[in-house]
């Protein structure tokens, strides 16, 4: 063999290196494939990738949805709108994701294209969201044995904050608490730097203690439309006396009697036990924490645990529509589209581009799905 031909052969053999590439020269490693997380917290979900250095990514994209070869961003999914930020270091791709919701658990999976090949790195990372609860064990005569749960098993070893009757107790960081057996008190718990997502009171004995909880802790709402804002209430001692709505930073003020909300809320008890504030005309100076209390002839109800907190923004409504099933829709089959922005309202919905009535509600379905169908729908407070 020429001296020239033996040249050429090294040449064509070099090329050949840079171009074929074996799977190990694409990874994703995933700092932990189970994470359990405080609904209301913020997870980071610790993601690095390797690709050959000749390559150039193009592409970066987290998902739940869709599958390994068509995956739905995050970044476009409606449900996560303003709480998900990717890493944008060299190699890494750790995901954030704010304002934790039970909704979020999922199994999420990192996929980067380059312009050579697409990898996704499997099996990806197991989400657990889990709101706390109180467990009360009443196997002692006169002492009650508190345990602040959780549905997974926390990714780190956190302290506790409890309450009593809505007040917090002092000096009390672990997840077990011992109470006296009072059948009027309640007690809740909280991991401590996410109080805003306490557990639920509970009663330690019987079902008739004093207690409030609300049915949401967080709130958004379109500047001037209309929020509900409700919670379950009850006290031990009867008759109750006195039972108002009011806002964290203006006293204890009835907000029925507030010239700044004069017109604008009333207050309904649709039944017993469930009190709702309803708030009309929003203005973005309305955000803000929301409390109910109530007042009988030797006990009241002003607690500091966390109310109902509401943001109201002037952002468009269309983003804060959801579309289920989120893939491709088949004729015959059902879609429901669901507001992402106040899960307590009740919506009249819209075609766009048409004046007339589709629905009323929190959601819309439609059934029996047609092409004709087909098209972007609006709510209206």
């Amino acid at each position: 063999m020429s001296l020239s031909a033996a040249a050429s052969g090294l040449v064509l053999f070099l090329l050949s290196l840079t171009v074929v590439q074996s799977q190990n020269d694409y990874a994703v490693t995933y700092t932990s494939t189970q994470i359990c997380a405080v609904k209301g917290s913020t997870v980071d979900i610790g993601c690095s990738f390797k690709h050959p250095s000749r390559v150039n990514v193009l592409k970066r994209v987290w998902f739940t949805k869709g599958n390994n070869y068509n995956p739905e961003d995050l970044k476009t999914d409606p449900a996560y709108a303003g709480r998900v930020s990717y890493s944008s270091h060299w190699k890494s791709c750790t995901l954030t994701i704010r304002d934790l919701r039970e909704s979020d658990s999922a199994v999420y999976k990192f996929r980067f294209e380059t312009d050579w090949k697409d990898f996704t790195g499997l099996p990806g990372v197991t989400l657990t969201v889990t709101a706390l609860r109180v467990h009360v064990d009443t196997s002692y005569s006169n002492w009650a044995t508190l345990t602040c749960q959780s549905s997974c098993r926390l990714n780190y070893r956190p302290s506790y904050i409890w309450y009593k009757n809505g007040h917090k107790i002092s000096r009390r960081n672990q997840y077990r608490y011992s109470a006296n057996l009072n059948p009027s008190d309640s007690y809740s718990c909280a991991v401590t730097g996410h109080e805003d997502f306490s557990s639920p009171s509970v009663c330690v004995r019987d079902d008739s203690c004093n207690r409030v909880n609300y049915s949401n802790r967080r709130i958004c709402a379109v500047k001037g439309s209309s929020v509900d804002i409700s919670c379950t209430y009850n006290s031990y001692e009867s008759p109750i006396q006195s039972k108002s709505w009011f806002r964290s930073g203006r006293g204890s003020e009835d907000l029925t009697e507030d010239s700044q909300y004069a017109g604008r809320v009333e207050v309904t008890e649709t039944e017993r036990g469930r009190s709702t504030l309803r708030i009309r005309d929003l203005t973005e100076s309305d955000s803000a924490e929301y409390h109910f209390k109530f007042k009988t002839q030797s006990f009241e109800w002003k607690s500091s645990l966390p109310g109902t907190t509401l943001t109201v923004t002037d952002a468009p409504m269309l983003p804060s529509v959801s579309v289920s099933p989120s893939g491709e829709i088949v004729e015959g089959g059902s879609v429901t589209y669901s507001s992402v922005a106040n899960p307590t309202a009740n919506y009249t919905w819209y075609k766009e581009d048409e004046d007339s009535e589709k629905a009323s509600g929190h959601n819309f379905t439609i059934t029996d799905f047609r092409p004709e169908h087909s098209g972007s729908f609006v709510t209206v407070n």
